[in-house]
C-alpha cells in the first residue's frame, strides 16, 4: 500500500488551472493526467464551468491573509467536498487512499475534493507559508498575479518562474545604482 501523494499534485494541479485556464474541458481533463490522475471522468453539462468554480474558491485559500484564515477557508472547502478517507485500488494503481465518496466521479467533484484535500496535505506537512501569488506581482506595476506552489526543499520559491526572479532582480539592481 502506498499514500496517495495528493498533497504535491494536487496544488500544482490547482495553480496550473488557476495560472493558465483551459479553453474546455478536454484541457483540464489534460492537465490531470499530466499530473498522474487516472480515473475516469464521465462527461457532465457545465463542467468546464464548475471546475472554475472550484479553482476560485480555491484562489480564496491561496489569497488568505493568515495562516487561521487559510486554514479556516480550507476547512470549509474539505467539508463541502470530501468525505472519510477510504481505500482504493482503481486502475491497477495500488492501495491507495481516496478522500471522495465513490460516487462522486464527476471531474469538478473529484477536482474539489482532491484540490481541498491535497492543499491541506501540502501545507500542513510542508508548511502554511508554500503557497502563494508570485512576489514579482507585489512591485506596482508589475502584472504577474501567478500562484506559486512551493515544492523545494529550503522553502523559499517566491517567484512562479525564472522571468519573474530575474526581473524582480534586475529592478532591485536598478535601484541600488
Amino acid at each position: 500500500m502506498h499514500l496517495n501523494p495528493y498533497g504535491e499534485y494536487a496544488v500544482v494541479l490547482a495553480a496550473s488551472l488557476a495560472n493558465e485556464w483551459p479553453a474546455d474541458r478536454d484541457g483540464i481533463v489534460q492537465r490531470a493526467r499530466e499530473v498522474g490522475m487516472t480515473v475516469e471522468f464521465p462527461e457532465g453539462p457545465g463542467d468546464h464551468t464548475q471546475v472554475r468554480g472550484v479553482i476560485d474558491e480555491w484562489l480564496t485559500v491561496v489569497d488568505a491573509a493568515d495562516n487561521p484564515e487559510r486554514a479556516a477557508l480550507l476547512n470549509q472547502h474539505m467539508a463541502t467536498a470530501a468525505a472519510y478517507p477510504r481505500l482504493t485500488d482503481h486502475d491497477r494503481e495500488g492501495w491507495h487512499l481516496h478522500y471522495r465518496d465513490d460516487d462522486a466521479r464527476s471531474l469538478p467533484a473529484v477536482l474539489a475534493a482532491v484540490i481541498s484535500v491535497g492543499t491541506a496535505l501540502h501545507l500542513s506537512t510542508r508548511g502554511m507559508h508554500r503557497l502563494g501569488r508570485c512576489a514579482a506581482g507585489r512591485t506596482p506595476g508589475d502584472p504577474c498575479t501567478n500562484v506559486v506552489v512551493d515544492t523545494t526543499r529550503n522553502g523559499r520559491q517566491q517567484y512562479c518562474s525564472v522571468r519573474c526572479a530575474n526581473r524582480a532582480a534586475v529592478r532591485r539592481h536598478r535601484a541600488r545604482s
